[in-house]
């Protein structure tokens, strides 16, 4: 991805505007900088016939996945992070933004210009209202955008990606995880317009020619500046021969730093494909009830005590419902199960009995941010990524989401509600294509302040005590970073660890005294991961998993990397059919989790059965 020099409020509303603006309202990164010469750098090896049938299969399979995004209406999150220079650390974070956005990508890709009528209403025209706004302020920043700059980055070429415009030459080949593909330069053809034309190289896997990775930029103009946004996209294998974008690193370097600092990083990821755009057809159909028995006639009638609590329930119900249905969180997973364990066993271990088991679920966005919705508590995949620290007896990470679940129990022991407006539908109707807005989900202050001593009297627990140190450590590292981190301390809908944007201490910070003090030298010490350490989720189906990596040793304090964005590498693998109902999972994502909920007569063991996995000491 290309862009020309700009000030630091200009980059981030290039990377904003691009992710919520059609082609046709003129909106794309700028694109600065010499006019590249394909010849120059692609290989003038004559192809062979197999990698020629390859590279026409790529051209073919790129059309399907054009013709396919346009019916999909995804959820996109950016997430940036300006970095300066740091004398141990080599580099952290000085300020940050986060955005979150559906698109509709039939009015995103090519010259299908959104329309949308002064008149209209709901959902259209909320999306409107925020383009508007953001162009407004474009205009006011005098930024100049000629093509949709954040489709470029999942399309190598919406347009013209073919022979006439690119050439092409054959680098190597490649296993990507367990894909085989074959790597290509691309550059566009010598003697045709090049300007916004992909420069850089592709991946495409050998079986059936879908491209599933590209990086490079896209070539500008004679008159621009030297300096580039490089992007690196990569795409997942989510249905049978289909590959479809789902993360995309960009990164900007400061050629004027003797320390080679970055000058900002930047993660887009892409998931919800499975949603769709609902119509005005769709709101007014009838349903007939199948397979209901009717015992209407041996209902009893409701207390005025059962009353109220079904209207609170009715409310939790709408509200988990419909964070699922707008893509917010996940589908139930393995690891879902495994934490809601960890969070019975928190009752189980005080001897406290619920009348229903705690559920957990995750919220598929970075902010670090948790909430409890009546008997299910929702962690947010920041949270779970930077708690992450995987250790040879897995107690760093036990004490850290025992600490972030103890919270939320908390809350749930001390009966704290949600508004019970959520019981009416209306008042979740999510914008079916829009900039997310924040929903004020989030408990009181006075409320939190509660849920916080009494989440310690809960790690007080013998067979817990000890592992709240490791979240102290974890809040030290975060109250370090902090001033650079608004936007990830910021919660979409939950409570966050922050207090308020005007008191920056923790509502636990009482745990940061049981801990050892933060030393950013010692190797030894890890008290956060970066984002995405630890959860991958898929973009289809919504669900996350657990990744296991290698093993790698900390040389310096500028490998810990603590909340930091980092470039993607996924693990490619072919798509497999889901198991059928009943069936064990083919490649479980967690082993031997233990699905029975705990009892307070009897707690659940916090063993390896309960715990997530441990795949390579970290210390």
């Amino acid at each position: 991805m290309i862009y020309g020099k700009q000030s630091t409020a200009g980059v981030l509303l290039a990377l904003f505007v691009a992710t919520t603006l059609p082609a046709g309202a003129a909106v794309a990164f700028p694109h600065f900088g010499k006019n590249k010469q394909g010849q120059n750098v692609v290989s003038s090896r004559k192809l062979t016939p197999s990698e020629n049938a390859l590279i026409d299969k790529a051209i073919a399979r790129e059309k399907v996945v054009i013709a396919t995004l346009k019916q999909r209406a995804p959820l996109v999150e950016t997430y940036i992070q300006n970095m300066k220079p740091d004398p141990v650390m080599g580099q952290v974070p000085d300020s940050d933004q986060h955005f979150l956005g559906r698109v509709d990508f039939s009015n995103v890709i090519g010259d299908n210009v959104y329309q949308n009528k002064s008149t209209s209403s709901g959902p259209l025209g909320f999306f409107k209202h925020s383009g508007s706004y953001i162009t407004g302020l474009g205009n006011s920043l005098h930024l100049n955008f000629n093509q949709t700059g954040f489709v470029q980055m999942l399309l190598v070429d919406s347009n013209d990606f073919d022979r006439q415009h690119y050439i092409f030459g054959f680098v190597r080949n490649e296993f990507l995880g367990n894909t085989p593909t074959a790597v290509f330069d691309v550059a566009p053809m010598p003697g045709t317009k090049s300007e916004g034309r992909f420069f850089g190289r592709i991946w495409i896997e050998t079986g059936d020619g879908n491209i599933v990775r590209f990086n490079g930029d896209f070539a500008g103009s004679e008159k621009g500046y030297r300096e580039y946004y490089h992007f690196d996209s990569w795409r997942t294998n989510v249905q049978p021969n289909l590959w479809l974008p789902t993360s995309a690193y960009v990164e900007e370097s400061d050629p004027n730093s003797p320390s080679h600092t970055l000058k900002f990083k930047a993660i887009n990821h892409i998931w919800g494909y499975s949603l769709k755009v609902p119509t005005k057809d769709s709101q007014n159909t009838s349903l007939e009830v199948v397979g209901a028995t009717d015992v209407s006639n041996d209902a009893q009638d409701i207390s005025p005590l059962g009353a109220q609590r079904a209207w609170v329930q009715q409310a939790e119900d709408n509200i988990v419902d419909r964070l699922y249905q707008a893509g917010l969180i996940d589908a139930p997973s393995d690891f879902d199960k495994t934490l809601g364990d960890l969070a019975n066993n928190i009752l189980a271990y005080n001897n406290i009995a619920l009348s229903k088991p705690i559920r957990v679920r995750t919220m598929l966005t970075q902010p670090l941010e948790s909430l409890a919705i009546g008997n299910t508590i929702i962690l947010s995949k920041g949270l779970i990524d930077t708690t992450g620290i995987v250790t040879q007896d897995g107690a760093q990470q036990m004490g850290d989401l025992n600490a972030l679940l103890a919270f939320q129990v908390a809350h749930i022991i001390l009966g704290h509600r949600l508004d019970t407006k959520y019981a009416f539908n209306d008042q979740l109707l999510f914008p079916s294509t829009s900039v997310f807005k924040r929903i004020p989900m989030h408990h009181t202050d006075a409320d939190n302040e509660a849920a916080a001593k009494k989440a310690i009297e809960l790690l007080n627990a013998k067979e817990l005590v000890g592992g709240e140190q490791y979240f102290g450590l974890y809040l030290q590292q975060l109250q370090q970073r902090i001033k650079g981190l608004q936007a990830l301390n910021q919660p979409q809908i939950g409570d966050g660890l922050v207090r308020n944007d005007k008191d920056a201490t923790f509502w636990m910070q009482a745990l940061e005294s049981k801990s050892p003090k933060l030393n950013a030298n010692d190797l030894k010490q890890q008290a956060a991961m970066p984002l995405s350490a630890f959860l991958r989720f898929n973009p289809w189906t919504d669900q996350v998993t657990v990744m296991h990596t290698a093993y790698e040793p900390l040389l310096s304090p500028s490998d810990k990397m603590p909340f930091e964005v980092e470039p993607v590498y996924l693990k490619l693998t072919a798509y497999q059919e889901p198991s059928p109902a009943g069936a064990p999972a083919a490649n479980p994502t967690t082993q031997g989790t233990n699905t029975a909920e705990p009892s307070a007569a009897a707690p659940a063991t916090a063993t390896a059965n309960s715990e997530p996995q441990a795949t390579a000491p970290q210390q």
